[in-house]
């Protein structure tokens, strides 16, 4: 018998959300009558307060490492780490709390836990799997596939007006489409032409350095 299709879903605020998640995880798990039977949990992503590595969004959350890794084991679900600084140099690489979190989350046991990346510099860590950024602003199709066929990743997210972009999609074949994740819960306008510059800012505040807002 086939297996039915199921949308795989990827929740933010890894450590932001973190007593949330505590509370509803167990619900979730209890109660699956509670919600869809076509959609699952497959991630939950984020990174903490702090972390100069990250950069699609400001990150908050001050929550213990390692309880948030043991959540996640616990439930079986992948951890994804947002490392999307675009402004990421070779100097920035040796940043002590982030080399932290790469260790504790890639030790072995539960599902194995990914890095949502900007830049290429961080593709050399052993043991995550790796997905493109939506801060790439990947709004070409011809980019979008040319990323997708990339194997450093294993998935690729694009910007959100190529979520419709239905005819073109239609043309990958399974392998890339089964690469590729959309951004479903994007508050930007769709012909937002400041996207890229947005992002940017947020690194820059990130890495600590004056931006304009």
């Amino acid at each position: 018998m086939t297996e039915p299709k199921r949308a795989q879903l990827h929740l933010p605020g890894l450590f932001e959300f973190y007593e949330f998640y505590r509370v509803f995880l167990p619900l979730y798990r209890a109660h699956r009558e509670y919600f869809y039977d076509w959609c699952e949990i497959a991630s939950i992503y984020g990174a903490p307060e702090g972390c100069i590595w990250g950069g699609g969004r400001v990150g908050c959350g001050k929550q213990d490492p390692r309880a948030v890794l043991a959540l996640t084991q616990e439930y079986g679900l992948s951890a994804r780490l947002t490392f999307s600084n675009s402004l990421l140099t070779e100097a920035h690489l040796s940043d002590p709390a982030c080399n932290a979190l790469c260790r504790l989350f890639s030790e072995p046991g539960g599902p194995q836990n990914g890095v949502i990346v900007h830049s290429d510099l961080l593709l050399d860590y052993p043991r995550f799997y790796f997905v493109s950024s939506t801060t790439k602003v990947l709004t070409g199709f011809p980019q979008l596939r040319k990323e997708l066929e990339r194997e450093a990743f294993r998935f690729v997210v694009p910007d959100f007006r190529l979520n419709r972009a239905f005819e073109q999609l239609r043309t990958l074949p399974q392998s890339l489409k089964d690469k590729t994740e959309f951004l479903c819960n994007e508050c930007c306008w769709f012909g937002c032409k400041d996207r890229k510059a947005c992002y940017e800012a947020v690194s820059r505040k990130t890495l600590g350095e004056d931006a304009p807002h």
